[in-house]
């Protein structure tokens, strides 16, 4: 068995209220849309009250090309995967070189040498850091992740895994694309940074977050859901309206097996730390799930404060649960959805100290 000894979570030196973002998005698309004011609604529905992001709103007003906001995105991931990362290593008493395997999580940059080298080179890590770079679960990638540094620590009881997942969404934005894609996402999607520690059952006598089990599902013929498209601008972003409906259908029925095989049921569930991909999807959750109480308020407050971190929302939202003593005693369920279309899900035992 696993356990969670530390979360941590960057909160950006640029974060904004929605209504600025808004304003903003008015300036750039009022041109090319005519009923601009009626689109904008988009941005009030969303719930979201302020936005991460790794660079000035103005800034984004610019017309850099794929090069340019690639190397923005290894420049920016580098240094706040090491805030977030030393940080994480004080709080869980952890040496740097104690530290056996690292997993980065990313889906909005690309790096080669991958950027888990980056932080090895530049913290002067132990050099025989077991490293794994997963690029292109979107959404799902912070809980596939921690299934990963679980199967990691399961293999090797003395594993110290360091989970890091990165996304700075803001930097895929494609100034001159004016599809209704683009301006969605411009409404919901911000930048995040989050480190985590997870151990191997040699430390079992030091946790009180375990990992029991994970699951995921990818789900035929809905490849177009959701994803990019590779310009020679940079990352378009494509996702469908479907989305929510995909959800209704399908969340239930991939819960209830997952926790059947581990012979529990749904009211079993103390703690829901869900990925919060939007409004839409956390009524399409509730809807579904139709849990008693507001199952889904540290997941909702999450994405008020910070908006749609891809990958990196639901270990924000671990994070809350965690430093904030916002959990109760019992079991946890960590869910996310992604491209694919998918779903990942890990379940927690989760005991106070």
């Amino acid at each position: 068995m696993s356990s969670i000894s530390a979360v941590t979570k960057i909160d950006l030196p640029h974060k904004v209220s929605q209504g600025k973002v808004k304003a903003f998005a008015r300036e750039l698309f009022v041109e090319n849309f005519p009923q601009i004011d009626r689109i904008l609604s988009i941005f009030d529905n969303t719930e979201i009250i302020s936005r991460n992001l790794c660079k000035p709103l103005r800034s984004y007003d610019s017309d850099n090309n794929f090069e340019d906001n690639n190397k923005e995105f290894i420049h920016f991931a580098l240094d706040y995967s090491i805030h977030a990362i030393e940080e994480c290593l004080i709080k869980a008493n952890i040496n740097k070189l104690d530290v056996t395997d690292l997993i980065f999580v990313s889906s909005t940059g690309l790096a080669t040498p991958s950027l888990d080298a980056l932080i090895i080179n530049k913290m002067k890590m132990n050099p025989h850091t077991n490293r794994m770079s997963i690029f292109g679960l979107g959404c799902a990638g912070g809980v596939s992740g921690m299934a990963k540094a679980n199967a990691i620590a399961l293999s090797n009881p003395k594993a110290i895994v360091l989970l890091v997942s990165v996304e700075l969404c803001s930097l895929t934005f494609l100034r001159r694309d004016f599809s209704k894609s683009n301006f969605v996402a411009s409404s919901l999607f911000s930048d995040g940074i989050a480190a985590c520690i997870i151990k191997g059952d040699a430390y079992k006598a030091e946790s009180t977050i375990n990992i029991i089990a994970s699951g995921s599902k990818l789900y035929f013929d809905s490849l177009d859901v959701m994803g990019w498209e590779f310009l020679d601008v940079g990352f378009k972003v494509l996702f469908s309206e479907s989305i929510p409906a995909l959800i209704d259908k399908n969340i239930k029925a991939d819960v209830v097996d997952f926790l059947t095989k581990n012979n529990l049921v749904l009211s079993d569930i103390k703690n829901f730390i869900f990925h919060p991909g939007g409004k839409k999807v956390l009524t399409a959750y509730t809807d579904a799930l139709k849990v008693e109480g507001d199952f889904l308020k540290i997941t909702r407050e999450t994405m008020n404060d910070y908006g749609n971190m891809s990958s990196t929302t639901v270990l924000y939202v671990l994070e809350n649960f965690l430093n904030n003593n916002n959990f109760e005693t019992g079991y946890g369920l960590m869910v996310a959805m992604g491209p694919g279309f998918s779903s990942e899900i890990v379940l927690l035992d989760m005991q106070k100290k």
